[in-house]
């Protein structure tokens, strides 16, 4: 384990020590006053709408014991009352917390295994890193803390740890360069080049520009790891002379393929071949999306050495993140909270996934998919035709961009008193409380901002 010291942020930020002790060891690293305790490092960092920086007192008051700061003179009364703790100022706290956590990074010589992609980067990061904790002792991103902020904060989590797993988002290029730069990845996974932000970038060859950017960390020895049946990454892959690359698919020919694929209500199984043997493989997730997790779960086992049955098993028993395709059954109706997030693609592998689910009627309530930009109407009414060609029974619609997804399933034929367009999440509830049946499945999906946790919650509370 390395700790920092005040003396290396100091010489890594070019930091201004107020008061404080140049030995003392940094351990915890936290930027909201309201979860620090007792001997963490708070770093005021500035937002649109509020200055971290202004409330270092509040962290001093909850125990924290080094400050770091922008922009603030500290008074004497302060230095005297805290003259037991630690202040820095640097020029800019959110440049700081990423070059602290480069330097601490620089420090461990172990696998890192960074995660980009359209779609599934946080189930993905879920079951390489359960894989991978059947050898090590891993740290993985939490949550969906893969920015600019979150990646720094999960590398400054390194302890006693012998490898590490980190998801890495983005909403422009550049953002994933500035990701890899840090984190310094010796394996890289792209799972998919999709639609997610192409309002943002563009286009699709865009967006895989953004994807491609991890490679700029990678080390001079890792692995690129893609998924060979994506239309992008496969064209790209034809055309690399550069880079070493590991492949997984399920149509175009790969290093490790799923074959004799069988989706069922509760799980997905299928065989793959390793070293001329053929193996079981049983992922506890309904969806062909978790058939190519777990692939690329596995080349990253097999990179690092792990026997094939600790893989099997890690993909086995993995578990998956808060509000992504978590299934519950309450009285006898099933909800499938897929919440998160949302863009085209997976919001056609959720529906896809609803349909393999046990269930007398199937139920999709979709929101708003948002950052679509100028391609947002067609990629919402191409929503309508997948609910219209899976059969989907009773289609329940909230936001502005979601009205396309009922008006394009009503057009290609879908029984229009089947159809509810709403105006907000307490009119879904009010509507499930009023056609709920016994047997129900009901999945529920949109961009993070329709705060569809809402009706998640609601639903608990009346089925």
């Amino acid at each position: 384990m390395y700790n920092i010291t005040v003396k290396d942020i100091i010489e890594q930020c070019n930091g201004n020590l107020i008061v404080g002790n140049l030995s003392k060891e940094c351990t915890n690293f936290s930027t909201d006053t309201r979860n620090i305790k007792s001997g963490d490092v708070y770093i005021g960092l500035k937002g649109e709408k509020f200055d971290g920086s202004q409330f270092y007192k509040q962290a001093l008051e909850a125990g924290a014991s080094v400050c770091i700061l922008q922009n603030i003179e500290i008074d004497n009364e302060t230095k005297n009352i805290y003259n037991d703790r630690t202040i820095i100022i640097v020029q800019d706290t959110l440049k700081a917390l990423q070059k602290i956590a480069k330097y601490k990074r620089s420090k461990y010589n172990i696998p890192v295994i960074a995660i980009t992609g359209s779609v599934g980067k946080t189930s993905t990061k879920d079951i390489i890193a359960s894989v991978v904790s059947t050898k090590y002792n891993v740290l993985k991103t939490e949550g969906n803390f893969n920015n600019h902020i979150g990646v720094p904060l999960t590398i400054l989590r390194l302890k006693n740890h012998d490898a590490m797993v980190v998801e890495m988002g983005m909403n422009n290029l550049g953002e994933i360069s500035l990701l890899t730069d840090i984190a310094k990845p010796t394996i890289a996974v792209i799972t998919n080049v999709g639609t997610a932000h192409i309002g943002n970038l563009g286009s699709r060859e865009n967006i895989l520009k953004a994807k491609l950017e991890i490679l700029e960390g990678l080390s001079k020895d890792g692995t690129l790891i893609i998924n060979n049946d994506n239309d992008m990454l496969h064209m790209w892959n034809e055309k690399n002379k550069t880079y070493k690359v590991l492949d997984f698919g399920i149509e175009n020919n790969s290093k490790f393929m799923a074959k004799e694929i069988s989706i069922r209500p509760d799980c997905s199984e299928y065989k793959i071949v390793n070293e001329n043997k053929e193996y079981n493989v049983k992922v506890p997730i309904a969806s062909k999306v978790f058939i190519y997790n777990s692939l690329s779960a596995i080349c990253v086992g097999k990179l690092l050495n792990i026997d094939i049955n600790k893989i099997i098993e890690g993909i086995k028993n993995f578990e998956l993140t808060k509000n992504r395709m978590e299934i519950k059954n309450i009285n006898g109706i099933t909800i499938i909270n897929d919440c998160y997030n949302a863009n085209f693609d997976s919001m056609k592998a959720a529906i896809e996934s609803l349909v393999k689910m046990n269930g007398n009627r199937k139920i999709a309530i979709l929101g708003d998919m948002l950052e679509l930009g100028e391609f947002s109407k067609k990629l919402h009414s191409d929503i309508g035709k997948e609910i219209y060609y899976n059969n989907i029974n009773i289609l329940i619609v909230v936001g502005e961009e979601a009205k396309n997804i009922a008006e394009s399933a009503l057009k290609k034929g879908m029984n229009e008193d089947n159809i509810f367009v709403v105006n907000n999440n307490d009119e879904v509830i009010n509507l499930i409380s009023e056609i709920k049946q016994k047997g129900d499945c009901i999945l529920i999906k949109a961009s993070n901002g329709m705060h569809f946790s809402e009706i998640v919650e609601g639903l608990q509370k009346i089925l």
